[in-house]
């Protein structure tokens, strides 16, 4: 069934719309023929995918009269709407589908399975949470199978009902809405129920032959992605002639630039296995030193998990951290980026760095030819990276 224009003569208002996950749905409902605009607190790598879209930036959102509402979690106490799992659910029950979820890898494996079902000709639609420079974007429509990164960090992934699921991985991370990791279990357990077709990439050998991406991790993530091309119809020889040439998803340790003898990456990673899964890779592509920069972006996170996010960056040669930025949970009396800090291992040599500003000089003032310097975290620091390639520059 061709679904291209199935939402035309909508008009929805994207609440978030500078979202990983909002702005893909922005650029499907408008490739499906909605006509998009949006809101969002402020500017975010995503909003570069919306060109075309009239974003209003600051202030409250204001959809014009008779639009509806497409509301993020994060900004549900801003404006009554559609939450932002319904849309999600009303695209994902329109065509067959593949839904990825899990506590790391789940972008980067949507990614490869939505590479690879583009590459060998079957027309896909994919909705993913980065922006992946070899399928132009991070959504796009098409007739075939539907790729989505599911989120279980608001049970969202619940309410979707996919041919095939794949689960990377189970790890409790989401602190604030899971009170142990045997009650997260148990929520997957609930939704994997009545799917089809599973996917646990745990239960696979990971590949044996070389990506274009680095790292164990992403050969995990190739199996699991080999595994639910095969139960869709794609023939194992040709996926992995396809999947070889995937080449990565943005902050996924990204190339920033290199100034100075100094090389700058850049990684979404923000709980404690992701930051030591690519420090470990770092550290296997550089004699050098590596200066780790880390911005915590969950509050209850850093209050759980301020020892192992401070161990995961022991990995480093120096670790610089700044405090908690765009927090989507509540403050709490005593909980800041300091106690990361305070977790470093003594042979680490720490950096404090409360706001942004701080952490790009401190980067430029200890770096030195041969460092790869890497920054971490959901929010923004990839400005935080770029401004450390400006400032080696000066």
């Amino acid at each position: 069934m061709n679904q291209h224009k199935s939402l035309a003569g909508r008009r929805l208002y994207f609440v978030g719309i500078g979202g990983s996950g909002i702005s893909a749905y922005a650029n499907m409902a408008r490739a499906l023929g909605a006509e998009v605009r949006g809101w969002d607190l402020r500017d975010t790598i995503f909003m570069g995918s919306l060109e075309g879209i009239e974003v209003d930036i600051g202030g409250e959102p204001t959809p014009p009269e008779g639009w509806e509402v497409v509301v993020s979690t994060a900004h549900a106490h801003r404006i009554e709407g559609t939450p932002r799992a319904t849309f999600l659910a009303e695209l994902v029950a329109a065509q067959p589908s593949i839904v990825v979820g899990g506590a790391h890898g789940k972008t980067t494996t949507a990614a490869m399975i939505a590479f690879v079902l583009l590459e060998t000709g079957r027309d896909p639609a994919w909705i993913i949470g980065g922006l992946v420079p070899q399928l132009g974007g991070n959504a796009g429509t098409g007739a075939g199978w539907l790729v989505v990164e599911g989120d279980e960090s608001d049970r969202s992934i619940g309410s979707l009902a996919p041919d095939i699921a794949v689960v990377t991985n189970i790890e409790l991370d989401h602190h604030a809405s899971y009170a142990s990791e045997a009650e997260l279990v148990e929520f997957f357990d609930r939704w994997l129920d009545g799917i089809p077709h599973i996917v646990r990439s745990w239960e696979l050998e990971p590949v044996q032959f070389e990506l274009s991406v680095p790292g164990d991790h992403n050969r995990q993530n190739a199996a699991a992605a080999l595994r639910a091309l095969e139960i869709a119809g794609v023939d194992r020889a040709d996926a992995e002639a396809a999947i070889v040439r995937f080449t990565g998803v943005g902050r996924r340790f990204e190339l920033v630039g290199t100034q100075g003898g100094v090389t700058v990456y850049d990684d979404y990673g923000h709980n404690p296995t992701e930051l030591e899964v690519t420090l470990r890779t770092a550290r296997s592509l550089t004699d050098g030193r590596i200066v780790a920069v880390y911005q915590p972006h969950v509050v209850e996170r850093t209050r759980q998990l301020h020892a192992e996010l401070g161990a995961a960056l022991g990995l480093a040669d120096i670790a610089i951290v700044t405090d908690i930025v765009g927090a989507r949970d509540a403050p709490r009396e005593g909980v800041t980026g300091k106690l990361v800090v305070d977790s470093l291992p003594p042979h680490v040599r720490a950096g404090w760095a409360p706001g942004h500003a701080d952490a790009v000089a401190l980067a430029v003032a200890w770096a030195r030819p041969g460092d790869l310097v890497i920054t971490f975290g959901v929010g923004e620091p990839w400005k935080i990276a770029r401004a450390i390639v400006d400032g080696l520059g000066q």
